[in-house]
């Protein structure tokens, strides 16, 4: 193999190609690194690895103590590495394609109650309408708008921390939001979200931010708030309302609004499109809530059901 090394090459493709984003290219650079790693202890390489070796580094990955589901994203990864050098001519076979990974069931993902969510909204909007100094107040109104943001859109975290500021000027009841890949979807906004992201920018403008293009501006390196920094707003709000902060993160309420949907009626295919999943089976995780609400209906509904 010649010019660019097999990872850079995979890495490039993802971004052309698939529009991969920086946080997936960086899951696989890390990944993939640590294969490149051990692989080099084994004498080998990347370009030259052979099956033995990828199953002495899966075996060395349980040693470890990782749980099966790293091994299986990593599993994942090389696998995709090897199919597109085998693919594009790179290699003459692919090493990888008769591994098999940890078993493992499909975990469920943690969802809030209607009640958890309401008390967490009410709670962030206590805490802000106590705030003493100016600066506390922008703060909490802040976790208000996040909060109430993520449960009525059912955006990801990042694409809630990049929205540009425009979007809380709105007086549309949706707004356009680019997701995985580059792809845009419109999402529906409530009276609810709208009116925490009015009160944010007005406490914003007040503490004279509003220069910034994003909704939530932050002096770091992306110049808008890190994932890292809204998952700590929300273990803060948690702890303040009474809920275990490991049960509260942004991707929890993400699978709040899509479960919830569910539970009360929505179409998988509608919950689909509003959480912009490419494939219907990623949405499939919540059919769990679907087969409950059916169960409900037979019981309730059926002339010949016991109650």
């Amino acid at each position: 193999m010649t010019g660019a090394g097999p990872l850079a090459l995979f890495l490039d493709m993802q971004a052309v190609e698939r529009g991969a984003s920086a946080n997936t290219l960086d899951a696989y650079r890390r990944d993939l690194s640590d294969l490149s790693e051990f692989l080099s202890g084994q004498g080998t390489s990347l370009a030259a690895a052979e099956t033995g070796a990828l199953r002495a580094y899966l075996a060395d990955l349980d040693g470890r103590g990782l749980k099966s589901t790293t091994i299986a994203r990593r599993l994942s990864a090389l696998r995709q590495l090897y199919r597109f050098l085998y693919a594009e001519g790179h290699r003459g076979e692919d090493p990888a394609a008769i591994l098999e990974g940890p078993k493992r069931g499909r975990p469920l993902p943690k969802v809030l109650t209607v009640e958890d969510v309401s008390r967490l909204i009410e709670t962030a909007h206590a805490r802000a309408g106590a705030a003493a100094r100016p600066t506390e107040r922008l703060r909490r109104l802040r976790t208000v708008c996040l909060v109430e943001m993520l449960y009525a859109t059912g955006l990801r975290i990042s694409e809630l921390a990049a929205l540009p500021a425009s979007a809380a000027r709105t007086r549309a009841d949706a707004i356009i939001v680019t997701g995985k890949g580059g792809k845009e979807r419109l999402v529906p906004l409530g009276a609810a979200a709208k009116a925490a992201m009015a009160a944010y920018l007005d406490a914003r403008r007040e503490a004279g931010l509003d220069a910034s293009k994003w909704l939530f501006p932050s002096s770091g390196a992306t110049g808008h708030l890190t994932r890292q920094h809204a998952a700590l707003d929300l273990k803060d709000l948690a702890l303040a309302t009474g809920i275990d902060p490991a049960c509260l993160s942004p991707h929890v309420l993400r699978h709040a609004f899509a479960s919830h949907l569910l539970a009360h009626g929505a179409d998988l295919r509608i919950v689909q499109t509003l959480l912009g999943h490419a494939d219907i089976s990623t949405t499939q995780i919540y059919t769990h809530v679907l087969d409950e609400r059916l169960a409900g209906l037979v019981r309730d509904l059926h002339p010949l059901s016991d109650g």
